[in-house]
């Protein structure tokens, strides 16, 4: 597992390489603010080969964060970052993993009836419902998650995950109404809250796509301090002294910028905050995903913004805007050769926004 001595000495290996503020503290110890996701690519053994050494790479040169899932690449990712943790030249215990739970996983390559294979693997093994099951391929009944969390750590060969993610708990609300959909990510927090006091997990999450970035009145709307609520009474169902819900992941880049201005979350005080703002000011820490629009802003970002962001390249530019806004631990990026590892990596030799404040880029 991630330790407070072993991730302050990675962050100490690379002395002043590194802007001032890219490494952030996270759980016991600190997190590089850019991490490595492992979502794109067919899942194949040559895939496997460009992650394997893509993430080697990553963590080699400074980036002490990998983010996957269970369902990625048909359970290939989790295999992949293990090889990749076991393989790098750093201790495991420098290493903050974070994997997911939600998405009924195959196994290494897509089933001939993928149906079929929901059926047997969720409801004939009675991990879920039928009532629990959404599009045909999502769950978060408890016995799925805990299940989850036991295939993680066996594909991933680690005896520990550092942050553990409910994956897009929103997508229930096409088969539930959104009480009982915050009933369910209560009994799934549940789950959590067990693990983590058996220690298999570190903390956990929320990782969202639309839920915390849209407005109160649309469909997949759910609301961030009542998470946190949910939170609070898992943990005192379980007998935890406080909740671990420490972390949410949503988009955010240059051209998708909903989670920093759309003020959805209402507080007790009355106020209404964006999502990374709430996190800010609520001790939760945010990462973002598709930081480069799946790779769109790799090539070009607005002009609007472009001449106030540092970096080399556009790629830097892009990553440096989503590390930027408050709230933010770090921006989650792919990792599909070495090549883009060391340009990606590269941005956090830049202070982003030099003496500027994040809200001067809207202007």
């Amino acid at each position: 597992m991630a330790t407070g001595r072993a991730t302050w000495a990675y962050r100490d290996r690379f002395g002043d390489s590194f802007g001032r503020t890219f490494f952030r503290r996270f759980g016991p110890g600190v997190v590089s603010s850019i991490g490595i996701g492992t979502y794109l690519g067919e899942p194949t053994d040559a895939v496997d080969d460009r992650y394997r050494e893509s993430l080697v790479s990553a963590l080699e040169h400074g980036v002490n964060l990998v983010d996957t899932a269970s369902n990625y690449r048909h359970g290939r990712s989790e295999r992949v970052v293990g090889d990749a943790v076991r393989g790098a030249d750093v201790d495991r215990d420098a290493v903050v993993v974070a994997s997911k739970a939600g998405f009924v996983p195959f196994d290494r390559e897509r089933p001939d009836d993928p149906g079929a294979h929901v059926r047997e693997t969720v409801l004939d093994a009675g991990l879920a419902d039928p009532d629990e099951l959404a599009h045909g391929s999502h769950t978060i009944a408890p016995a799925f998650v805990d299940e989850m969390i036991d295939r993680s750590l066996d594909l991933t060969g680690l005896d520990h995950v550092d942050c553990y993610y409910l994956h897009n708990p929103e997508t229930q609300l096409a088969v539930a109404d959104r009480e009982t959909v915050y009933d369910r990510v209560e009994a799934a927090f549940e789950v959590f809250e067990r693990r983590v006091a058996a220690d298999d997990i570190g903390r956990y999450g929320v990782a969202t796509w639309e839920a915390l970035r849209v407005a109160p009145g649309h469909d997949a709307y759910l609301s961030l301090p009542e998470l946190v609520r949910r939170a609070e009474r898992a943990a005192d169902t379980v007998g935890n002294d406080e909740h671990s819900l420490d972390a949410i992941q949503l988009p955010f880049n240059v051209v998708m910028a909903d989670a920093f201005t759309v003020e959805a979350h209402d507080t007790d005080a009355g106020e209404a905050m964006s999502a990374l703002w709430y996190a800010h000011e609520h001790g939760l820490h945010a990462f973002t995903s598709a930081s480069l629009a799946q790779g769109d802003l790799a090539a070009e970002i607005p002009a609007s913004v472009n001449s106030v962001l540092a970096g080399d390249t556009a790629a830097q530019r892009a990553l440096n805007f989503s590390r930027s806004a408050p709230g933010v631990t770090a921006a989650l990026v792919g990792a599909s050769s070495v090549e883009h590892v060391a340009e990606n990596v590269a941005a956090g030799t830049f202070d982003p926004l030099g003496a500027r404040t994040f809200d001067s880029v809207f202007e």
